[in-house]
């Protein structure tokens, strides 16, 4: 009976563990893994075999959601001209148009910004700062 008892607890506490890495997503760490599926897709975008002239005009897609000046970034590649015959270019605009959208109007009093250093983002030193 006593090892019932200890199987029903370890039980209860591993069922206890598991819903709470069950939670729903934040807004912050929503806009995060965004941002890092976006960003990862850019440099595979510019390493890819692909191409095509735009390519290379296509402006820098670094994302650091905690610089206030990746709201600028995402409009500019959004609203950046050329490529739209790219389906891939298409495909990540829709993702930052999505990311600047849930950034600026769900998530818009959650996010904390700490630098508005843009030329970071034009030059990045180093990967973007994530909290532990």
């Amino acid at each position: 009976l006593p090892a019932m008892k200890m199987l029903l607890s370890l039980f209860a506490l591993l069922s206890a563990a598991l819903f709470a890495n069950a939670a729903p997503p934040t807004c912050y760490s929503r806009v995060l893994s965004l941002s890092k599926e976006i960003t990862e897709s850019f440099k595979e975008l510019q390493t890819s075999k692909a191409t095509d002239s735009c390519l290379e005009t296509l402006p820098r897609l670094y994302l650091d959601i905690h610089n206030y000046c990746v709201l600028a970034k995402l409009r500019d590649f959004v609203a950046y001209p050329r490529c739209e015959r790219v389906l891939e270019v298409s495909e990540l605009k829709e993702k930052a148009r999505s990311l600047y959208t849930i950034m600026i109007s769900y998530c818009r009093r959650d996010l904390v910004f700490l630098t508005d250093d843009c030329s970071v983002l034009e030059n990045p030193a180093l990967p973007p700062i994530e909290p532990s």
